[in-house]
């Protein structure tokens, strides 16, 4: 356990970020490495693993669920210095863990033809990212256990060890992509299948090494066989926390689904095109992703301890240097985007959408960089209901008018990306404002009246 109600802010969220930024960037690297074989398949190859691969933000939004709630009450128990509530939250977020992977893998098999069907372009499409999911669903079945474990360590103020168990699965990832999607060295491809396969041994190695480590170096929280029976207060409190976080990651699926709807008419160069622009993008957002998630752990901890000056300070810090980096992002896809997707596709039209999506959308990425901070501390307040309302407002605002403008004569993609950067601008100042009103009722700003005398005086 690292005590984060002491020391340096600054250099809290340094420690912090750059373990998760290496982990980030290891874990990007491999999907970039994977969207790379991926890509010598064909156009229908890549759209149908992108468009497959937004089911993974459905799976996303559950582990949210379990992950948000695990970390934000162990960190709020670590500031109490309350280790018998940690482990109680610990083993019920493991317990349950179990329980959500299996059920993710009965619907997942139902349910991904359907989902395939409605959104790809053509048959060919669908039938590439049916087959990507039947090999990939074992995998994010196992990930509920991998967040229940990470979000425990994070709460914990410890993010070492789950970065150094995936830089080796991740590299683990990296020599079966070839292997398994192009058959190097067997002479048996699979093709977009082996990528699913080779996701999915990584995660069992990782889930294995994970556990290793709580068996034989945690101490601080631990499994423990008299605790792993299921507690519905426990539950309860977990779910009040991570049910709106969950559902801002559904409201991303919603938002991913509906643009691949309202775009597959443009033929799946334009669905490879967006799938690679929105890898690149997530793979750009790493740095200051990694300084957003470090927020929660150290302003739960400090939230938990009530020192709720520190968990202000917290948020303006996070704030500050994730601004920065997104604006020096900013900068980099505006000089040059096509630099930065060049290699992921043979087909100058699926460059030519992913370059040019990469250069509107890139104008968000400081709203983007801000709403990633607030999200973290709402994580850490344990209200995360305003941030799910801010998603669902967002969706409904592009959902709506992204519809009408597709059926509307000379409707092209550019419109798309610029509706999104409207939207995420508006959905960034109303989440910051809600973020600023919460922390003003906790306490961490001097109310208003009072902040007027003060100045005045």
């Amino acid at each position: 356990m690292h005590d984060l109600t002491t020391g340096s802010i600054p250099r809290h969220i340094l420690r912090l970020a750059l373990p998760m930024c290496a982990g980030m960037i290891l874990q990007t690297s491999y999907y970039l490495i994977d969207l790379w074989f991926v890509g010598r398949l064909g156009d229908a190859a890549v759209a149908g693993v992108s468009a497959a691969g937004n089911v993974q933000m459905v799976i996303m939004a559950l582990t949210q669920v379990l992950g948000v709630g695990t970390m934000s009450l162990i960190a709020h128990a670590v500031g109490r210095k309350d280790q018998q509530d940690a482990n109680v939250v610990f083993n019920q977020s493991a317990l349950w863990s179990l329980a959500c992977g299996a059920f993710v893998l009965v619907v997942g098999y139902a349910l991904s033809p359907v989902y395939l069907g409605a959104v790809s372009a053509d048959a060919a499409t669908q039938a590439a990212g049916v087959a990507y999911l039947r090999w990939y669903l074992p995998g994010l079945g196992l990930q509920f256990m991998l967040v229940s474990t990470g979000a425990a360590l994070r709460g914990t103020g410890i993010v070492r060890p789950a970065m150094m168990v995936q830089m080796v699965t991740v590299v683990l990832n990296m020599v079966l992509a070839p292997v398994l999607i192009a058959g190097w060295g067997t002479g048996r491809p699979m093709g977009v299948a082996g990528a699913g396969l080779a996701s999915t041994i990584a995660i069992v190695v990782a889930i294995i090494l994970m556990l290793g480590y709580f068996v034989r170096m945690e101490h601080y929280v631990r499994f423990d066989r008299a605790l792993f029976t299921v507690r519905w207060d426990v539950l309860m409190r977990m779910l009040r926390i991570g049910v709106p976080s969950g559902a801002e990651f559904a409201l991303m699926f919603l938002m991913g689904a509906t643009i691949y709807f309202v775009i597959r008419d443009f033929g799946a160069a334009a669905q490879a095109g967006y799938g690679i622009g929105v890898r690149v993008m997530q793979a750009v957002f790493l740095p200051a992703m990694a300084v957003a998630f470090s927020a929660a752990p150290l302003a739960g901890q400090n939230m938990g301890a009530g020192q709720m000056a520190r968990v202000r300070d917290t948020f303006h810090w996070t704030a500050i240097i994730g601004s920065v980096l997104m604006a020096i992002l900013t900068l980099l896809c505006q000089w040059n985007p096509g630099l930065l997707v060049q290699g992921f596709s043979k087909e100058p039209e699926v460059i030519a959408v992913a370059a040019e999506y990469l250069r509107v959308i890139s104008l968000n990425f400081v709203a983007n960089g801000l709403l990633f901070t607030c999200s973290g501390m709402f994580q850490a307040l344990g209200n995360t209901i305003p941030a799910m309302v801010s998603s669902a407002m967002r969706l409904v605002i592009f959902a709506l008018p992204a519809l009408w403008m597709a059926r509307r004569p000379g409707f092209a993609l550019h419109d798309v990306w610029v509706l999104g950067v409207v939207t995420m601008t508006v959905q960034a100042a109303l989440t910051g404002w809600l973020l600023v009103q919460e922390l003003r009722r906790r306490g961490a700003y001097a109310p208003l009246a009072a902040a007027s005398v003060s100045s005045v005086s």
